[in-house]
């Protein structure tokens, strides 16, 4: 497996820059990584590069075209995106689309982590052509709940402590899951806040903590449904 690949790719003019993790051989499947609101990070980096070493081709989304300055610019830039969901939707399946392209006729799953938690629940309600999403520590909220059935398999590992998820959109997430049928996995840990897989949280966003129990039970538990979607 070599290092990580920049991979241009665009929505609509939208300048875009992913990042490519390769495994060593032909990949089981191929998963875009959407990131946290700051965009790509050394945390979710590495995210890819492990499951690169699963036999798994990892993409790494671009949410803005740029990097945000600081943690204050991100908020400004990811307020702009998701202003229309219908935009912020075409943003996010514009890197499905370049990862077929890089992996044409492979399998798709999709991860995300705060922010690109959000994502991956944003692209199965639009129902995206994916076998799983997860999505860690990621805002359950949306602007446009799903009315129809939920192809993808789900699952949401959710620190209970998380701040910037009140409990009522936990109990609204499920309430919209079960009323369109979805096939859905919520793993709650308790005690554990925001941001629980990222060792190194930027001291900015006051409210972000790595867990390392947390990191390692949700990370298991991609893999093991990976493993039962994939066969």
């Amino acid at each position: 497996m070599s290092a990580l690949e920049r991979v241009d790719y665009r929505d609509g003019d939208t300048a875009l820059t992913g990042w490519l993790a390769r495994p060593a051989g032909q990949p089981r499947a191929a998963v875009a990584v959407y990131p946290t609101i700051m965009n790509v990070t050394p945390a979710v980096e590495a995210k890819a590069l492990a499951l690169a070493e699963r036999g798994y081709l990892a993409f790494i989304a671009d949410f803005y075209g740029e990097m945000p300055a600081d943690f204050a610019q991100s908020g400004v830039l990811a307020t702009a995106l998701r202003a229309d969901t219908a935009v912020y939707r075409g943003r996010l399946a514009a890197a499905l689309s370049a990862l077929d392209s890089l992996a044409p006729g492979v399998r798709q799953a999709a991860i995300g982590f705060c922010l690109g938690g959000q994502a991956v629940l944003e692209l199965a309600r639009n129902d995206a052509d994916l076998a799983m999403v997860a999505s860690f520590h990621g805002l359950l909220e949306t602007a446009r709940p799903d009315d129809r059935p939920i192809r993808a398999r789900v699952l949401v590992c959710h620190g209970d402590a998380d701040a910037l998820v009140p409990r009522d959109h936990v109990t609204r997430f499920w309430e919209e899951m079960d009323a369109v049928g979805a096939n859905w996995h919520f793993h709650s840990y308790s005690g554990v806040p925001h941001g629980f897989t990222n060792p190194n949280p930027s001291p900015a966003t006051g409210a972000v903590f790595y867990d390392a129990s947390a990191d390692r039970q949700s990370w298991a538990a991609m893999h093991a449904l990976l493993d039962e979607v994939l066969g």
